[in-house]
């Protein structure tokens, strides 16, 4: 299908809660293939649909070594999360050049919809539990930062302005 071109931060729509998908049609795997296109485009481990103008619960990750496992996901949510935290070192191509560390759950079982309509729960863990806590977050309208302190927020926003302005 296509890559599609991710938001800039502070994008309105990259901080407003998206909306469920009622059901799996052909135009929602049409914007998952776009999803996972655009995914391995940047490389990344994950995407959510409202990174590239999408409104709607969907994500897409993939944390395998060879690629090309992605799971495709409406409406997940976080049914239960471990109490053993891993820290790993995220950013977004929202705010393109940018990152932070951040600690996540090591493990979560979310639910879903899947490619086939059927609810699923599914365990992840480690960087595959990270990313799907990743995108739960944008599909929330949380960014990995507002996890960071207002401090540190301040300085990667400083940064990536100074990023930005260099070209």
């Amino acid at each position: 299908m296509t890559a599609r071109a991710c938001l800039r931060w502070p994008h309105p729509m990259l901080k407003a809660p998206a909306a469920d998908v009622p059901a799996i049609t052909d135009e929602i795997r049409v914007i998952w293939r776009d999803m996972v296109d655009t995914m391995e485009a940047m490389p990344g481990y994950g995407l959510a649909a409202v990174q590239i103008g999408v409104p709607l619960r969907l994500a897409v990750v993939d944390c395998s070594a060879k690629r090309g496992q992605a799971v495709l996901m409406a409406n997940p949510e976080v049914l239960h999360a471990s109490t053993q935290p891993r820290e790993h070192e995220e950013s977004s191509p929202n705010l393109f050049g940018v990152s932070a560390v951040i600690s996540r759950p090591r493990a979560v079982t979310v639910r879903f919809l899947n490619a086939e309509g059927a609810l699923e729960d599914r365990d992840f863990v480690d960087l595959w539990a990270t990313s799907v806590q990743h995108q739960i977050d944008h599909l929330a309208g949380r960014m990995y930062f507002d996890n960071l302190s207002p401090l540190k927020r301040k300085m990667l926003f400083a940064k990536a302005e100074k990023l930005r302005r260099r070209g």
